[in-house]
């Protein structure tokens, strides 16, 4: 059985490697939940490197519909080509769009398939794909034809919270949920991305990072994607490390801190805060 040890480009924890092992063994969907910027979808193209395998990714909108990720029949299209003589129409399957989890059952070999973003779909969404998920089979009602998977894919979906899934939906995955990484895991994921980067400069980044993260108030908390494009800046700006300690680095808006803080009220928060610091220190 393959199994996922993480890649050169992916820092994987032991629970995620577990999590993602177990899923495979299981044959389940792995169901992974998680912050914003922790990985979830990247995890899906790193599962399908390292285990040498084909991804295909359907991501999900407000307006997806289960039935789009079998197949779509255009009766429009075939109404009017026979309007116009066109002798395709005799055959219907010129006027079926094959869809993601067909395209992942008929695949020469096992893909990783990812459902991106479940949740943010209609309720009734996942329950809609129980049946296909579970025998890895669907039935086509225009041809009269059922498809069954070839090969059964690593199934990979992730959910930022936004809605709860269905109980039914849940009991057939295995669940993971990727905590936000600690100091650590956090260095050994920068060193991944800047290995040459100076490792004065990712300590004092970091003291700010996990700091400014544990500010109350934050509306949105800064995530590792954007720690990674802070410390791009704070590199092609030539920032110093004195510039980001402080004695209280946590109540200081931090340099370039617009890679940080995306919204204008986080921003106003930090500056409040600011002006509270030095009011307080000048007396």
């Amino acid at each position: 059985m393959d199994r996922f040890q993480g890649t050169e480009s992916y820092i994987a924890t032991e629970d995620l490697r577990v999590a993602v092992n177990a899923a495979i063994a299981l044959e389940r969907p792995l169901l992974v939940k998680g912050e914003p910027g922790t990985g979830k979808t990247i995890l899906a193209h790193e599962i399908a490197k390292a285990l040498r395998k084909d991804i295909i990714t359907w991501h999900i909108k407000s307006t997806t519909k289960a039935q789009q990720g079998l197949y779509e029949y255009d009766a429009v299209a075939r109404l009017r080509d026979s309007q116009l003589g066109d002798p395709k129409v005799h055959d219907i399957r010129n006027y079926i769009a094959r869809g993601k989890l067909w395209e992942s059952f008929t695949a020469e070999a096992a893909p990783v398939l990812l459902i991106d973003e479940i949740d943010k779909a209609d309720i009734e969404f996942p329950n809609d794909l129980l049946l296909e998920l579970d025998r890895m089979e669907f039935y086509v009602y225009e041809t009269r034809e059922t498809v069954v998977a070839r090969h059964r894919p690593i199934v990979a979906i992730t959910s930022n919270n936004e809605k709860e899934l269905p109980d039914a939906f849940l009991r057939r995955c295995f669940f993971h949920y990727i905590r936000f990484p600690d100091r650590e895991t956090m260095a050994r994921i920068v060193d991944v991305h800047y290995p040459d980067i100076q490792q004065t400069l990712v300590r004092e980044a970091l003291n700010v990072f996990y700091e400014l993260r544990d500010v109350p108030g934050l509306k949105k908390k800064p995530s590792t994607s954007e720690l990674l494009d802070w410390l791009k800046l704070l590199m092609v700006e030539d920032i110093p490390p004195d510039a980001l300690r402080s004695r209280d680095s946590g109540k200081l808006i931090p340099p370039l801190h617009g890679a940080l803080l995306k919204s204008e009220q986080d921003v106003h928060l930090f500056e409040r805060l600011a002006f509270l610091h030095r009011r307080e220190r000048g007396g």
